[in-house]
């Protein structure tokens, strides 16, 4: 069934204003606040009580906004409700492992020990484990597309009792070219089912994967899904390539939070977080030719304070949770204009206050406008002094920063 706007919840829906209002069983309750949840965000309280309805749900809302746990709740309750054997009946489809992690993480925060453990499959990691935990049995697998049609494949996984899908990132996951892997796991899936589908945009790919595999859905629309949440400053910088790498210097020795600095390539990633190590910052980076340890390690350093700077590819402009990123820069444009939003979401999230600074340099002074064009806001500029980015000399520990990383090039960085 197409997804009209008749089945669409309006902005003048009544939201419930705390978990406590919501129909959960008294064991939920207690798990919610013992984690500290009190206050739905709006699109939990518009999507929480539906999903525990039965409904099939169509959600779209800007990054940062608590979908997860808008998914995950739902799910809870429903093993807490049936008692739920060891079947699986619960599927989680994601586009990344980063995101596939953090997903089966905030699972494992709040099911409690009455629920059994997810099954996390996902490339990238050894098999073994994932295949043993799906068979010590397991309700729910948090998997990619990828892994998980390979398990398909080779009859490691029955799916044959799946009660709810769940596709989060669903345009995330269709741009990777993944539609022709969920198009085979779908397949073996149970007809009757309940389907929830986020995504941060409804484009012509995600409508078609909604029509075919969903049943009267409930349309969910918080926000413009376009446009960064107004939690987020936006500036930018238009300078002399020359003096790109000062600029960013001057703003990392500025900002006291941790910062999330994304490069366009995995070369320039290298580049940038080595240069940056040799000016003293405690620096990682992910990109695709890591490996899943080194970007989990990254990853957990960064979000645990043990680095300032993230240096990443594309791959942490989605799925990417860090609760406290006080800063994101793009240092090199993204390819599409909806990356540009998906980047700036990694701070400013759950209602904080963020900023995101753009630094463009030749060429890039004409696509960073037509980037604002494409997405209809306006940035603002800032002006650059002929000194205004000199940054203070280097110190002993940064230079014992440059002098270890010129002698072990692979073992600075996480």
């Amino acid at each position: 069934m197409c997804v009209s706007r008749e089945t669409a919840l309006q902005k003048d829906t009544i939201r419930m204003k705390s978990f406590s209002e919501m129909p959960f069983s008294a064991e939920l309750q207690q798990r919610l606040a013992n984690a500290n949840f009190v206050t739905p965000t709006p699109i939990q309280a518009e999507t929480i009580p539906q999903a525990i309805a039965g409904k099939d749900i169509m959600a779209t809302a800007q990054t940062g906004t608590g979908k997860t746990l808008a998914f995950l709740i739902p799910i809870i309750e429903g093993q807490l409700r049936t008692k739920s054997t060891r079947n699986v009946e619960t599927l989680i489809l994601v586009p990344t492992r980063e995101l596939a992690m953090q997903v089966h993480e905030q699972y494992e925060a709040v099911r409690g020990k009455s629920t059994l453990p997810a099954a996390l499959v996902i490339g990238g990691m050894p098999e073994k484990r994932q295949i043993q935990s799906l068979r010590s049995g397991t309700t729910m697998i948090v998997a990619t597309p990828g892994r998980l049609q390979d398990f398909l494949s080779r009859r490691l996984v029955d799916l044959s009792h799946i009660t709810m899908l769940v596709l989060d990132e669903a345009d995330r996951m269709l741009d990777m070219g993944f539609l022709p892997a969920i198009r085979r796991i779908v397949a073996v899936l149970p007809r009757q089912r309940q389907t929830l589908c986020f995504s941060a945009t409804l484009e012509a790919s995600v409508a078609g994967l909604v029509n075919e595999y969903m049943r009267n859905p409930v349309r969910v629309a918080l926000g413009s899904t376009l446009k960064p949440a107004e939690t987020v400053e936006l500036q930018a910088f238009e300078v002399a390539a020359a003096e790109k790498a000062d600029v960013l210097r001057h703003l990392l020795y500025s900002e006291k939070g941790q910062t999330l600095v994304f490069a366009r390539t995995k070369r320039g990633t290298e580049r940038i977080a080595k240069s940056l190590a040799r000016d003293g910052f405690t620096v990682a980076m992910i990109h695709g030719d890591r490996t899943q340890s080194q970007r989990n390690s990254a990853l957990a350093g960064f979000d645990g304070g043990e680095f300032q700077v993230l240096v990443a590819t594309d791959l942490a402009s989605r799925g990417i949770h860090v609760n406290e990123v006080a800063h994101v820069i793009n240092y090199d444009l993204p390819n599409m204009a909806e990356d540009f939003i998906h980047r700036v979401g990694r701070t400013g999230r759950m209602g904080t206050r963020g900023l995101a600074t753009t630094i463009v340099a030749g060429i890039e002074v004409t696509e960073l406008r037509q980037i604002e064009r494409a997405l209809k806001l306006r940035i603002e500029r800032k002006q650059v002094g002929q000194n205004s980015f000199v940054p203070p000399p280097r110190n002993r520990a940064s230079e014992l920063a440059s002098r270890t990383l010129t002698a072990l090039p692979g073992e600075i960085f996480t």
